[in-house]
Protein backbone atom coordinates (compact mmCIF):
# COMPACT_ATOMS: atom_id res chain seq x y z
CA UNK A 1 0.00 0.00 0.00
CA UNK A 2 1.18 3.60 -0.63
CA UNK A 3 2.64 5.96 1.93
CA UNK A 4 0.13 8.22 3.67
CA UNK A 5 1.29 11.36 1.86
CA UNK A 6 0.29 9.75 -1.44
CA UNK A 7 -3.27 9.19 -0.23
CA UNK A 8 -6.27 11.42 0.35
CA UNK A 9 -6.22 10.34 4.01
CA UNK A 10 -3.56 9.51 6.58
CA UNK A 11 -3.52 7.35 9.68
CA UNK A 12 -4.75 10.25 11.81
CA UNK A 13 -7.91 10.65 9.75
CA UNK A 14 -11.23 9.59 11.20
CA UNK A 15 -12.13 7.84 7.95
CA UNK A 16 -9.18 5.45 8.32
CA UNK A 17 -9.80 4.98 12.00
CA UNK A 18 -13.45 4.05 11.48
CA UNK A 19 -13.39 2.25 8.14
CA UNK A 20 -10.37 0.22 9.21
CA UNK A 21 -12.41 -1.71 11.77
CA UNK A 22 -13.72 -5.10 10.61
CA UNK A 23 -16.91 -4.47 12.59
CA UNK A 24 -17.81 -1.80 10.03
CA UNK A 25 -18.83 -4.58 7.65
CA UNK A 26 -22.12 -4.52 9.53
CA UNK A 27 -22.75 -1.01 8.23
CA UNK A 28 -22.94 -2.14 4.59
CA UNK A 29 -26.36 -3.84 4.61
CA UNK A 30 -27.80 -1.01 6.71
CA UNK A 31 -26.54 1.59 4.23
CA UNK A 32 -27.91 -0.36 1.27
CA UNK A 33 -31.36 -0.66 2.84
CA UNK A 34 -31.33 3.09 3.54
CA UNK A 35 -30.38 3.83 -0.08
CA UNK A 36 -33.22 1.63 -1.33
CA UNK A 37 -35.70 3.71 0.69
CA UNK A 38 -35.32 6.55 -1.84
CA UNK A 39 -37.43 5.67 -4.92
CA UNK A 40 -35.24 7.60 -7.34
CA UNK A 41 -32.08 6.09 -5.88
CA UNK A 42 -33.57 2.65 -6.50
CA UNK A 43 -34.05 3.45 -10.17
CA UNK A 44 -30.96 5.56 -10.69
CA UNK A 45 -28.35 3.88 -8.52
CA UNK A 46 -29.53 0.38 -7.63
CA UNK A 47 -31.79 -1.20 -10.21
CA UNK A 48 -29.59 -0.26 -13.17
CA UNK A 49 -26.49 -1.72 -11.54
CA UNK A 50 -28.18 -4.89 -10.30
CA UNK A 51 -27.67 -3.38 -6.87
CA UNK A 52 -30.56 -5.24 -5.31
CA UNK A 53 -30.67 -8.12 -7.78
CA UNK A 54 -27.20 -9.05 -6.50
CA UNK A 55 -26.92 -7.01 -3.29
CA UNK A 56 -23.87 -8.72 -1.88
CA UNK A 57 -21.93 -8.10 -5.07
CA UNK A 58 -22.82 -4.42 -4.77
CA UNK A 59 -21.75 -4.38 -1.12
CA UNK A 60 -18.45 -5.97 -2.09
CA UNK A 61 -17.86 -3.43 -4.86
CA UNK A 62 -18.72 -0.54 -2.54
CA UNK A 63 -16.34 -1.88 0.10
CA UNK A 64 -13.55 -2.20 -2.46
CA UNK A 65 -14.05 1.36 -3.71
CA UNK A 66 -14.17 2.78 -0.18
CA UNK A 67 -11.03 0.85 0.78
CA UNK A 68 -9.21 2.20 -2.26
CA UNK A 69 -10.29 5.77 -1.44
CA UNK A 70 -9.42 5.50 2.22
CA UNK A 71 -6.21 3.49 2.10
CA UNK A 72 -4.98 3.52 -1.49
CA UNK A 73 -3.06 6.10 -3.46
CA UNK A 74 -4.68 9.23 -4.88
CA UNK A 75 -4.05 7.82 -8.33
CA UNK A 76 -5.97 4.63 -7.59
CA UNK A 77 -8.75 6.53 -5.79
CA UNK A 78 -9.14 8.85 -8.76
CA UNK A 79 -9.17 5.87 -11.12
CA UNK A 80 -11.94 3.95 -9.38
CA UNK A 81 -14.13 6.98 -8.75
CA UNK A 82 -13.69 8.17 -12.34
CA UNK A 83 -15.04 4.80 -13.47
CA UNK A 84 -18.00 5.09 -11.11
CA UNK A 85 -18.80 8.63 -12.31
CA UNK A 86 -18.68 7.46 -15.92
CA UNK A 87 -21.18 4.69 -15.10
CA UNK A 88 -23.46 7.20 -13.38
CA UNK A 89 -23.47 9.56 -16.37
CA UNK A 90 -24.95 6.83 -18.55
CA UNK A 91 -27.95 6.17 -16.31
CA UNK A 92 -30.96 8.34 -17.19
CA UNK A 93 -34.65 7.62 -17.29
CA UNK A 94 -38.13 8.16 -15.87
CA UNK A 95 -39.94 6.04 -13.32
CA UNK A 96 -42.82 4.09 -14.89
CA UNK A 97 -45.20 4.15 -11.91
CA UNK A 98 -46.22 6.28 -8.96
CA UNK A 99 -43.93 5.70 -5.98
CA UNK A 100 -44.64 7.68 -2.83
CA UNK A 101 -44.70 11.39 -3.66
CA UNK A 102 -43.05 10.76 -7.04
CA UNK A 103 -45.56 10.41 -9.91
CA UNK A 104 -44.95 8.21 -12.91
CA UNK A 105 -42.75 10.03 -15.38
CA UNK A 106 -40.51 11.63 -12.75
CA UNK A 107 -37.00 11.78 -14.25
CA UNK A 108 -34.00 10.31 -12.50
CA UNK A 109 -30.26 10.38 -13.12
CA UNK A 110 -27.59 8.43 -11.29
CA UNK A 111 -25.40 11.53 -11.00
CA UNK A 112 -28.21 13.66 -9.55
CA UNK A 113 -26.64 15.47 -6.56
CA UNK A 114 -29.70 14.68 -4.42
CA UNK A 115 -29.28 10.95 -4.96
CA UNK A 116 -25.52 11.03 -4.52
CA UNK A 117 -25.93 12.96 -1.28
CA UNK A 118 -28.44 10.44 0.05
CA UNK A 119 -26.05 7.59 -0.72
CA UNK A 120 -23.18 9.49 0.92
CA UNK A 121 -25.33 10.15 3.98
CA UNK A 122 -26.31 6.49 4.26
CA UNK A 123 -22.62 5.54 4.34
CA UNK A 124 -21.48 8.10 6.90
CA UNK A 125 -24.53 7.67 9.12
CA UNK A 126 -24.20 3.88 9.10
CA UNK A 127 -20.50 4.20 9.85
CA UNK A 128 -21.14 6.35 12.91
CA UNK A 129 -24.00 4.19 14.19
CA UNK A 130 -22.12 0.90 13.87
CA UNK A 131 -18.81 2.28 15.19
CA UNK A 132 -20.42 3.79 18.27
CA UNK A 133 -22.53 0.72 18.94
CA UNK A 134 -19.84 -1.94 18.47
CA UNK A 135 -16.41 -0.26 18.69
CA UNK A 136 -16.37 2.88 20.81
CA UNK A 137 -17.82 6.32 21.42
CA UNK A 138 -17.11 9.19 19.03
CA UNK A 139 -16.80 12.72 20.38
CA UNK A 140 -18.60 15.50 18.57
CA UNK A 141 -15.35 16.80 17.13
CA UNK A 142 -14.50 13.31 15.88
CA UNK A 143 -17.85 13.03 14.14
CA UNK A 144 -17.15 16.46 12.65
CA UNK A 145 -13.82 15.21 11.30
CA UNK A 146 -15.44 12.02 10.02
CA UNK A 147 -18.00 14.01 8.06
CA UNK A 148 -15.25 16.33 6.77
CA UNK A 149 -13.47 13.23 5.44
CA UNK A 150 -16.66 12.08 3.75
CA UNK A 151 -17.02 15.46 2.09
CA UNK A 152 -13.77 14.58 0.32
CA UNK A 153 -15.30 11.24 -0.67
CA UNK A 154 -18.39 13.05 -1.94
CA UNK A 155 -16.22 15.31 -4.05
CA UNK A 156 -14.54 12.29 -5.62
CA UNK A 157 -17.97 11.00 -6.65
CA UNK A 158 -18.89 14.31 -8.26
CA UNK A 159 -20.57 16.35 -5.53
CA UNK A 160 -19.71 20.03 -5.26
CA UNK A 161 -18.95 21.44 -1.78
CA UNK A 162 -22.16 23.47 -1.89
CA UNK A 163 -24.16 20.28 -2.56
CA UNK A 164 -23.16 18.76 0.78
CA UNK A 165 -23.84 19.91 4.35
CA UNK A 166 -20.95 22.13 5.43
CA UNK A 167 -20.61 20.70 8.95
CA UNK A 168 -22.07 18.27 11.44
CA UNK A 169 -24.93 20.60 12.43
CA UNK A 170 -26.02 20.92 8.81
CA UNK A 171 -25.70 17.15 8.40
CA UNK A 172 -28.07 16.68 11.34
CA UNK A 173 -30.53 19.11 9.74
CA UNK A 174 -30.22 17.20 6.47
CA UNK A 175 -31.11 13.95 8.25
CA UNK A 176 -34.16 15.47 9.92
CA UNK A 177 -35.29 17.09 6.68
CA UNK A 178 -35.03 13.86 4.70
CA UNK A 179 -36.92 11.83 7.29
CA UNK A 180 -39.73 14.39 7.36
CA UNK A 181 -39.80 15.21 3.65
CA UNK A 182 -41.86 12.30 2.36
CA UNK A 183 -39.17 11.65 -0.25
CA UNK A 184 -38.29 8.33 1.38
CA UNK A 185 -40.69 5.59 0.40
CA UNK A 186 -39.95 1.88 0.40
CA UNK A 187 -41.57 0.44 -2.72
CA UNK A 188 -42.95 -3.09 -2.96
CA UNK A 189 -40.01 -4.02 -5.17
CA UNK A 190 -37.46 -2.66 -2.72
CA UNK A 191 -39.28 -4.27 0.21
CA UNK A 192 -39.16 -7.68 -1.47
CA UNK A 193 -35.49 -7.36 -2.35
CA UNK A 194 -34.70 -6.08 1.15
CA UNK A 195 -36.16 -9.23 2.66
CA UNK A 196 -33.96 -11.27 0.36
CA UNK A 197 -30.94 -9.29 1.53
CA UNK A 198 -31.75 -9.89 5.18
CA UNK A 199 -33.23 -13.38 5.19
CA UNK A 200 -31.76 -15.16 2.16
CA UNK A 201 -28.02 -14.38 1.95
CA UNK A 202 -26.03 -16.70 -0.36
CA UNK A 203 -23.72 -18.20 2.28
CA UNK A 204 -22.81 -21.74 3.37
CA UNK A 205 -25.01 -23.27 6.05
CA UNK A 206 -22.10 -23.19 8.50
CA UNK A 207 -22.07 -19.39 8.35
CA UNK A 208 -25.81 -18.92 8.73
CA UNK A 209 -25.71 -18.25 12.50
CA UNK A 210 -23.17 -15.45 12.00
CA UNK A 211 -25.12 -13.94 9.11
CA UNK A 212 -28.37 -14.13 11.05
CA UNK A 213 -26.75 -12.25 13.92
CA UNK A 214 -25.49 -9.55 11.57
CA UNK A 215 -28.88 -9.23 9.90
CA UNK A 216 -30.60 -9.07 13.28
CA UNK A 217 -28.37 -6.10 14.11
CA UNK A 218 -29.01 -4.54 10.68
CA UNK A 219 -32.76 -4.44 11.30
CA UNK A 220 -32.35 -3.11 14.84
CA UNK A 221 -29.99 -0.33 13.75
CA UNK A 222 -32.11 0.98 10.88
CA UNK A 223 -33.66 4.41 11.52
CA UNK A 224 -37.22 3.91 12.70
CA UNK A 225 -38.80 5.94 9.83
CA UNK A 226 -37.17 3.53 7.38
CA UNK A 227 -37.41 0.29 9.36
CA UNK A 228 -41.17 0.63 9.76
CA UNK A 229 -41.63 1.12 6.01
CA UNK A 230 -39.82 -2.14 5.30
CA UNK A 231 -42.36 -3.89 7.48
CA UNK A 232 -39.91 -6.09 9.32
CA UNK A 233 -41.77 -8.25 11.82
CA UNK A 234 -42.00 -6.70 15.28
CA UNK A 235 -41.18 -10.09 16.86
CA UNK A 236 -39.23 -9.75 19.00
CA UNK A 237 -40.59 -6.29 19.77
CA UNK A 238 -38.38 -3.40 18.70
CA UNK A 239 -37.52 -2.63 22.34
CA UNK A 240 -36.38 -6.20 23.03
CA UNK A 241 -34.49 -6.36 19.74
CA UNK A 242 -32.77 -3.08 20.52
CA UNK A 243 -31.80 -4.17 24.01
CA UNK A 244 -30.44 -7.46 22.70
CA UNK A 245 -28.28 -5.74 20.08
CA UNK A 246 -27.15 -3.17 22.64
CA UNK A 247 -26.09 -5.89 25.08
CA UNK A 248 -24.20 -7.76 22.35
CA UNK A 249 -22.57 -4.53 21.21
CA UNK A 250 -21.41 -3.66 24.73
CA UNK A 251 -19.95 -7.15 25.13
CA UNK A 252 -18.13 -6.79 21.81
CA UNK A 253 -16.90 -3.29 22.59
CA UNK A 254 -15.76 -3.89 26.17
CA UNK A 255 -14.66 -7.54 26.19
CA UNK A 256 -13.98 -8.85 22.68
CA UNK A 257 -12.31 -6.01 20.78
CA UNK A 258 -9.74 -5.07 23.47
CA UNK A 259 -8.48 -8.67 23.42
CA UNK A 260 -8.19 -8.98 19.67
CA UNK A 261 -4.80 -8.45 18.01
CA UNK A 262 -4.64 -5.73 15.38
CA UNK A 263 -4.26 -8.37 12.69
CA UNK A 264 -7.75 -9.62 13.44
CA UNK A 265 -9.51 -6.42 14.46
CA UNK A 266 -8.33 -4.22 11.59
CA UNK A 267 -8.82 -4.87 7.87
CA UNK A 268 -5.62 -5.70 5.92
CA UNK A 269 -5.52 -2.32 4.16
CA UNK A 270 -5.65 -0.50 7.50
CA UNK A 271 -2.74 -2.53 8.83
CA UNK A 272 -0.45 -1.93 5.85
CA UNK A 273 -1.33 1.65 4.79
Amino acid sequence: MPMADDSYFDDDSMLRRVQGERMLMISGPRALLMQAAHPLAVEGLLAHTAGLDDPYERLERTAEVMTTIGFGSRKDADRVTKRVRAMHRRVRGKIDRDVGIFPAGTPYAADDPELLMWVLFSLVDSGIVVYERFVGAMRVDEKERYWADFRIVGGLFGLEPTEMPADLDELTKYRELMYASGRLHVSDWARTKAREIVFQPPVPIALRPLVEAVNYATIALLPEPIRSQYGFAPIPPALVRGLTVRAAAEYTKRIVLPLLPAGVRRIPAARTA
